[in-house]
């Protein structure tokens, strides 16, 4: 899309995602309300909250699985309900926990999937395929051949990443991706899955209900709360939170430190 189709921050910087008064109801029941807030280009957004506070809720607003009832979601400037739903999710890469990864197709087909769909060539395709599997820590010779079951689950996490990247997508939404990992294997990945975000200037909303984890990966947090945002800032602002669910969260964080 044109540079100036995109809309700007006083600052100059573009504008990923905006949310416009944007909530979301089905029937009688209000799952998300008064979300009003913007993501920058580049940012890396943890959406922070217990189970049922309306987190991945908002995450499936962003690529349209879900369509707002109030409000508007834009990406990219345009609202998500004006978008191709199609072309809208092949600008976003999607990685979950399970990684849904096509048990019968290789490493290599698994990765290459979007762009076969986007009619890259087959040398084209096998390049980007390896460039990825080197980029997430897999060598391609030893794991392009292979299926998801010869790998393990911190291993099948990576081969998520790099599908998720495969067409270059400026955006990932990234659903408690690493939530059944082990805590070493998940730690390393987070510490990995940071630096790489950095690396490649990707615009990530991530979602958890592991503050620790928040910690390691986030630029800001916004902590969700019965469907509401109740607080959107940077880690050094949420330790000052005064917000009752904030403290609840940072309580649980000094209690895992203690028991280390």
């Amino acid at each position: 899309m044109p540079q100036d189709d995109r809309k700007q921050l006083g600052n100059g910087t573009t504008i990923a995602v905006e949310f416009d008064h944007a909530g979301f109801a089905v029937k009688e029941r209000t799952l998300l309300s008064g979300l009003n807030f913007t993501i920058p280009m580049g940012e890396f957004l943890v959406l922070l909250g217990r189970s049922g506070s309306g987190k991945t809720t908002t995450m499936k607003l962003i690529n349209h699985l879900i369509a707002p009832t109030t409000g508007e979601v834009r990406v990219q400037g345009k609202a998500t309900t004006a978008w191709d739903p199609i072309q809208l999710r092949r600008k976003i890469g999607y990685v979950i926990q399970e990684t849904g990864l096509f048990p019968h197709f290789t490493i290599a087909r698994n990765v290459g999937l979007v762009p076969t769909l986007q009619g890259w060539q087959p040398r084209q395709i096998k390049l980007r395929v390896h460039e990825l599997l080197n980029l997430v820590g897999l060598e391609p010779a030893q794991f392009a051949d292979r299926y998801p079951n010869q790998l393990s689950g911190g291993q099948r996490q990576r081969v998520g990443v790099a599908r998720a990247l495969a067409a270059d997508p400026p955006i990932l939404l990234m659903d408690e991706p690493f939530g059944a990992l082990d805590p070493i294997t998940r730690l390393d990945l987070q510490q990995e899955f940071k630096h790489l975000q950095q690396e490649l200037g990707k615009t990530v909303v991530f979602v958890t209900h592991d503050i620790q984890e928040a910690f390691v990966l986030s630029s800001r947090i916004g902590l969700m709360e019965n469907g509401e945002m109740v607080f959107l800032g940077d880690k050094e602002a949420f330790v000052r939170s005064t917000h009752p669910e904030a403290q609840t969260f940072l309580k649980t964080l000094k209690s895992i430190r203690s028991e280390g």
